[in-house]
Order: C-alpha cells, then sequence, then structure tokens
C-alpha cells in the first residue's frame, strides 16, 4: 500500500546578519527540516551561497520595514495556500533579538517564536526565555526544542553541507592557482568588535611571513570585499583569491589541512566543514561564541592573545598528525 503524501508545513524562519551566526544556526535548521518543517529562510544575500547545499530556499532580506513586511506577508499567504493549519500554530522563527524583527513578523501577520527580549514578547507568537551565560548555538537549538517539545542533546558538530558546484568551484580555483594539497587558509581579519574591542591578532603578518613557510605548505587567503588591499600588502607571500563567495570558501576549506583564523565568521565555517582550526582569540569570551567542532584549537580568549610561539607550536603539531 503506498502512503499518502505528506503535507507540506512550511516555516518562516528569519536569519541573524552575521556569517558566524547563521553558521551557528545551522544544526538547529536541519533539526526542523529534519522533523518535517519545510523551511522558507529570509537573511541577507549571502547567506543563499552558504547554506546551497542544504537546498533550503533563501529570500534575501528586503532593506526597508514596508518591503520586509510585504515580502514576510508574501511568505505567508504562499504557506496558507499549501498549509491549511499555517494559521493556527506557531509558523514562524525569529532568530535575532531586535524589537525591529519581531515586529516585522506581527505586522505580516505571522505568529513567530523567538526570544523575549528588549520588550518584544507581545508582538511574538511565542517568546521564550533567552538563557544567559550559554553558547549561541546552544541558545539557538533551545529554540529548536521550544518548538518541537523536546529536549535534544547538543550536536558535537555542525556539519554545513556543500554543493557540487560549490566542490567543482573550489576544485577549479586550486587546479588555476597551482595550490598544493593539504593547504594552510589563513584569516588575518575580523568583522566587529567584542565590547567595543578589536579582534585582530596582531602578531599575523608576522606568523605568516617568518614561521608558515617553514611548514611546507601553500597558504591561501580569501579576502573579503574591502579587504583586498591588506591582503596583497601585508600577506604578499599568500596566494590571494579575492571574489569568492562563501559556499566556495567553505568547499576550499573542506580540502584544507589547516585554518588559522581571528574570531570571525570564516573560523566558524571552517569548523562547520570539519576543518582542523586554530581560533586565534583576544577580547572574545570562546564560551560563549567559540566556532564549535571536534577540530577547534582555540588559543587566548578573554582578554588575553596567544603569543606567536604558540600559534606556531600548535600549527606545526596540528600538521605532524
Amino acid at each position: 500500500m503506498s502512503r499518502a503524501p505528506r503535507l507540506p508545513r512550511p516555516l518562516i524562519v528569519r536569519l541573524r546578519n552575521w556569517v558566524g551566526d547563521v553558521t551557528l544556526a545551522v544544526p538547529t535548521l536541519q533539526r526542523l527540516a529534519d522533523d518535517g518543517f519545510d523551511l522558507q529562510l529570509v537573511g541577507k544575500g549571502w547567506a543563499v551561497d552558504l547554506l546551497a547545499g542544504h537546498g533550503w530556499p533563501v529570500h534575501v532580506l528586503a532593506k526597508t520595514r514596508a518591503e520586509r513586511v510585504r515580502q514576510l506577508r508574501a511568505l505567508r499567504h504562499a504557506a496558507q495556500a499549501l498549509d491549511p493549519g499555517f494559521r493556527a500554530r506557531l509558523n514562524a522563527v525569529c532568530l535575532p533579538d531586535s524589537f525591529s524583527s519581531a515586529l516585522d513578523f506581527r505586522l505580516a501577520g505571522l505568529r513567530a517564536l523567538g526570544h523575549a527580549y528588549e520588550g518584544r514578547s507581545l508582538l511574538l507568537g511565542q517568546a521564550a526565555p533567552r538563557p544567559a551565560g550559554m553558547h549561541e548555538l546552544a541558545v539557538y537549538w533551545q529554540l529548536g526544542n521550544t518548538l518541537l517539545h523536546v529536549q535534544a542533546p547538543l550536536p558535537d558538530r555542525i556539519g554545513l553541507r556543500l554543493s557540487p558546484a560549490h566542490r567543482a568551484q573550489a576544485q577549479s580555483l586550486r587546479t588555476a592557482h597551482r595550490i598544493g594539497p593539504g593547504c594552510i587558509v589563513i584569516c588575518p581579519f575580523a568583522g566587529g568588535t567584542w565590547n567595543q574591542q578589536d579582534k585582530t591578532w596582531p602578531l599575523f603578518t608576522t606568523l605568516v611571513a617568518q614561521h608558515l613557510p617553514a611548514l611546507g605548505r601553500s597558504v591561501v587567503i580569501c579576502p573579503g570585499p574591502g579587504e583586498e588591499a591588506v591582503a596583497r600588502e601585508q600577506f604578499p607571500a599568500a596566494t590571494l583569491l579575492p571574489g569568492v563567495g562563501l559556499g566556495g570558501y567553505a568547499a576550499l576549506l573542506a580540502d584544507a589541512a589547516l585554518m588559522i583564523s581571528n574570531d570571525t565568521g570564516p573560523g566558524h565555517i571552517a569548523a562547520a566543514v570539519g576543518t582542523p582550526l586554530i581560533s586565534v582569540q583576544g577580547p572574545s569570551n570562546p564560551a560563549l561564541w567559540r566556532p564549535w567542532g571536534p577540530n577547534v584549537h582555540l588559543l587566548g580568549g578573554r582578554g588575553t592573545w596567544p603569543s606567536l610561539a604558540e600559534v606556531a607550536h600548535n600549527a606545526q603539531q596540528l600538521l605532524a598528525r
């Protein structure tokens, strides 16, 4: 006897605005998809590329409030046409904690699950307490527990999926630039600050110029928009790959022997695809925001930078395994 077709169960999810945050939310998103929700994600344009391997629709977040509300209403109408019970249940998840994101959902007529934060509880279909002192991946996972009414154990890894197109792109880049197997990828940049403190390790240029050449590996750097000039000037010995999208970047990282990164989005991506990662922390609190996975090696943090010798030694040890 053939099974009856599964009825669609759309769920509209507003992603956060930073690469690291979206990467840390992947286990929760995958958990919701595995439970049968048909995800409709709304986020920054780069999220389309980053999440392509999972196959979830990602709608690029509109800029103004009026445009965002129209966008969400259109997604609501499409979902209601597929699912007769859509309006009767929690039908959205608001991962950002801002008042404005909750207001967008309310004005669009959606019943969103989100955190009770910034006085926005009345705007949400259900407001969950935001746990204090918990890693951000676990914070998102708790929202999944609330929506699914199941207290599941935290995953040990993120499991970011790569699309075949991005794997092919990474192979083409390696071939075109003669990047040897088992390369080292560096990310000496850092988006944003931690409590108004710079997250850029000040000894990165010395590490790359004086210590990495002895390891005998190709060194690769993928600068983001506006970072190309700094990469070219401060890291002339590295292979420069500007303009690589996040999906291609993730595929490059998946085949790298090691990544050395500041506390920033690409470090989270490296951990998400299982690449051995040296995460160089300074002012950041690793308990809340460290990259997540079994191959992550944290150095520094909580106001203390690691020494040059410490980072160089750890790189040598990891490559010798």
